[in-house]
């Protein structure tokens, strides 16, 4: 699953213009593309492990897959481009099990952008309420538009074990500053509340990753365990020998 390397932002830009276009964009093709191109800088700044261009690029992607569910795919398309585009791992956010992307700062760059683009005022607000609505990934279910960016941003939890694995070693990278206690337990707990949720993905097209994705979270959640009692049982105080 996914794209494996990212060397091609022409390609990039070439599908921002036409999304943009297809949302209704006036703005000449030099000044949608000095958008497109401002949103790859932030997606390809030091220390995104993981939110980077490769993650940008897969939601794309599944976007594609799941865009015959959607009402406006171009709306959607835009919503992907900017869902992570405002990001700090090393802010407190990360310590509270929120992550790094700051949906609602997001929302208000796409919302003023698109805008600027001369995006009509609905549309451009619509990309905004999308961005916004991944927060707790928790869509309204006669929502599709919403649907489909949501379950394009999670599909990566139904990889394939490899590629499984390499996200998850991009995910510790990218908070590399946080302690490992700290980190395996807020990451038990995302697992956890994930692994409660009645489903994982609510587009039609999106159900099909249910199974491999509930695999491999329960999975890790395994592990998570057993690594949280070896650093716990490193932290423990030795008992002073009697003998």
């Amino acid at each position: 699953m996914g794209v494996t390397s990212i060397d091609a932002p022409q390609w990039f830009l070439s599908s921002f213009v036409r999304s943009a276009r297809g949302a209704g964009a006036t703005a000449s093709d030099d000044a949608i593309r000095g958008v497109g191109q401002g949103l790859l800088d932030r997606w390809d700044t030091p220390g995104r492990n993981f939110h980077n261009l490769r993650h940008l690029a897969d939601v794309l992607g599944r976007v594609d897959e799941l865009s015959q569910e959607t009402h406006d795919p171009d709306l959607v398309r835009l919503a992907a481009w900017y869902h992570g585009a405002v990001f700090d791992a090393k802010g407190r956010a990360t310590y509270a099990n929120k992550g790094g992307e700051d949906e609602t700062a997001s929302a208000a760059l796409a919302l003023a952008e698109l805008t600027e683009l001369g995006v009509p005022d609905d549309a451009a607000r619509r990309v905004a309420h999308l961005v916004n609505a991944l927060v707790r990934h928790a869509p309204d279910p006669t929502d599709f538009d919403c649907a489909v960016l949501c379950d394009a941003d999670l599909a990566v939890l139904a990889a394939e074990p490899q590629r499984y694995k390499e996200y998850l070693k991009d995910v510790r990278d990218e908070y590399a500053h946080i302690p490992p206690e700290d980190y395996v337990r807020a990451r038990m707990a995302i697992l956890t509340k994930l692994l409660e949720r009645r489903s994982l993905f609510s587009s039609p097209l999106g159900t099909a990753w249910e199974e491999p994705a509930r695999q491999n979270l329960d999975a890790e959640l395994q592990r998570l365990r057993k690594e949280q009692i070896k650093l716990a049982q490193r932290s423990a105080p030795s008992t002073p020998s009697t003998a």
